[in-house]
């Protein structure tokens, strides 16, 4: 276990809710969501029914819970109100968590890299054929 002050864990932890919108569920072994909490609304979940099964409420989830005893990671998964989020879902022995945090920043980085890099290579190519000719 590590051994950090509580001043540096309620900092990450506010820096994580405030910065990543963090959101979350908990889901019972039966597929049936029984807490949530956070700023789902971000991401497009809303009106949420406790003891009704997860995957009518939020679509993405279906087939994936309930987990056996490996966690899932999916990174920048673009939600349909065009937020990325990083999702993590982990078992507990209360249910299976679903962990929403915010990742436009850094889906708006990747992507601008990588157009710097398209651009790169289109300009390499240009100068190629300027020198073939």
């Amino acid at each position: 276990m590590l051994d950090v002050p509580t001043p540096i864990i309620n900092y990450l932890l506010n820096l994580m809710i405030e910065k990543h919108s963090l959101a979350y569920l908990l889901v019972n072994k039966d597929g049936c969501l029984s807490q949530w909490g956070g700023k789902l609304a971000a991401y497009g979940i809303e009106q949420l029914q406790e003891g009704e099964k997860v995957e009518k409420q939020v679509f993405f989830l279906e087939g994936m819970l309930p987990l056996n005893d490996d966690p899932i990671f999916i990174p920048r998964m673009k939600t349909e109100y065009g937020i990325c989020a990083d999702i993590h879902i982990f078992p507990s022995k209360d249910g299976d968590w679903v962990l929403f945090l915010d990742a436009t920043l850094e889906e708006m980085q990747l992507c601008m890299i990588q157009q710097s890099i398209n651009e790169s290579i289109l300009m390499q190519d240009k100068v190629t054929k300027i020198f073939n000719q």
